[in-house]
């Protein structure tokens, strides 16, 4: 069996290292890749968003299944390229990718089938925009470009100031290019968020593991946000009645929603929640596997990928059982120095095996090279060190053990991933 997984990060390398414990012993190709991926997949040098240029490679491989994980492709239609030249392929199409997309399609999908979120409006006019901030004075507001934006086109203003810059920026600065020419101005919601990806067929969504990110670059929530700097898996504030709570007014509908503007969802839907006072409500939607998510769900993950793309794919998720090991899983990101903003890349990295791994972890590559025998950093975020044990704390234990193991110029990664959710658990 042969499987193509198009995309070139961490979350790309979680998942070619669970395909590869599947019993079906897959040959694994990746596009683009990177140097920790290489050591586990044949990579081939085609970007993740050449539509083109994917679908020759998969002619030239003929893949059984192709596995399009990053948010780009997905939103311009990869899936639908794909399945058009009759690959068997993972993901949503470009209708219902636009889940994330679309910041304000996504809310209006939400107001119209009554699935809880925050308030919002959404303009296009910036002095219309900052008429309206002026009128609610209830800060913090978030204002969130309607694209794509690599993950940085959420601003959370703290006085009207920031309210007005960021407007500003946004739509006369086209800060985001076409992305934040349209915006929405949404409810500050407060309370523990909790990531939760789930399979869906369209029909039945089965979500996974609940996950905690942590976003800002420095220890104690401090600093820039960034891509993400850890993550534990389940997340202690997401408790089975709120889990039903979720399928219930939240999960079930939106596949339900998107099923009735047909436009049915088929892949990874990625629920980002925010567990307010007045219970969960969706601060967001992602049309595919978080990262770094998917770095501390997959290895708890006890049921054989292929056999749930495949279920997927056939529209039979709902005779699948999947089941979960009954640990947990902390990742710590190791990123370059200076990271979300300047950083140097090519430094030697240390510590590392010819597989790109070392002892007891799941060494995941989200910015490598490998080259001349030796793995180079190639990235902000450079790896994902996973460890899964019984517990939390004896999971974080083995990943900081293994952290320090590994080392380059100016390695910067955070100390207290997790401790949130131990506090949790000890309160």
């Amino acid at each position: 069996m042969k499987i193509l997984v198009v995309g070139g990060g961490g979350r790309e390398h979680a998942i070619i290292m669970k395909l590869a414990e599947s019993a079906r012993s897959p040959e694994l190709y990746c596009a683009p890749g990177n140097g920790g991926i290489s050591r586990y997949a044949k990579c081939f040098d085609v970007k993740a968003t050449d539509i083109p240029g994917m679908i020759a490679l998969a002619k030239k491989l003929q893949p059984d299944l192709v596995f399009v994980a990053p948010d780009d492709p997905l939103v311009l239609g990869m899936v639908d390229a794909m399945q058009a030249e009759g690959f068997r392929t993972f993901g949503p199409k470009a209708d219902a990718a636009i889940l994330e997309g679309s910041k304000i399609f996504s809310k209006e999908l939400m107001q119209k089938y009554g699935i809880p979120t925050g308030s919002y409006a959404v303009f296009s006019d910036s002095a219309e925009a900052i008429a309206y901030i002026r009128k609610q004075n209830t800060y913090p507001t978030v204002i969130k470009a309607d694209g794509l934006a690599l993950g940085k086109g959420v601003i959370l203003a703290q006085n009207e100031e920031e309210a007005i810059e960021a407007v500003k920026s946004m739509i006369d600065g086209r800060k985001f290019g076409e992305s934040s020419a349209r915006i929405v101005v949404e409810e500050y919601l407060t309370g523990p968020e909790v990531s939760v990806l789930s399979f869906t067929d369209g029909k039945t969504v089965v979500p996974m593991i609940s996950s905690m990110d942590h976003k800002r670059a420095l220890d104690g929530d401090k600093g820039l946000n960034t891509g993400g700097m850890g993550t534990v898996a389940p997340n202690p504030y997401y408790t089975d009645e709120i889990a039903k709570t979720c399928m219930e007014q939240i999960f079930q509908p939106t596949v339900e929603a998107m099923q009735k503007e047909g436009r049915p969802f088929t892949g990874c839907l990625y629920f980002g929640l925010m567990l307010t006072p007045d219970g969960p409500k969706v601060i967001e939607y992602n049309c595919r596997f978080g990262d770094p998510e998917t770095q501390v769900v997959l290895p708890l993950l006890d049921t054989d990928l292929v056999d749930i793309i495949e279920a997927v794919y056939e529209g039979r998720l709902a005779e699948l059982p999947i089941h979960w090991k009954q640990e947990s899983a902390a990742c710590v990101v190791m990123a370059s120095g200076g990271y979300p903003v300047k950083y140097e890349s090519g430094k030697v990295i240390s510590g590392l095996d010819e597989k790109g791994q070392t002892q007891g972890v799941f060494v995941y590559h989200a910015g490598t090279k490998f080259t001349d025998n030796q793995f180079l950093t190639a990235g902000g975020r450079v790896l994902g060190v996973t460890a899964t044990a019984p517990t939390l704390p004896e999971a974080l234990e083995q990943a900081y053990a293994a952290v320090k193991t590994i080392d380059w110029e100016q390695v910067h990664y955070r100390h207290d991933i997790g401790q949130r959710a131990l506090a949790v658990k000890q309160g």
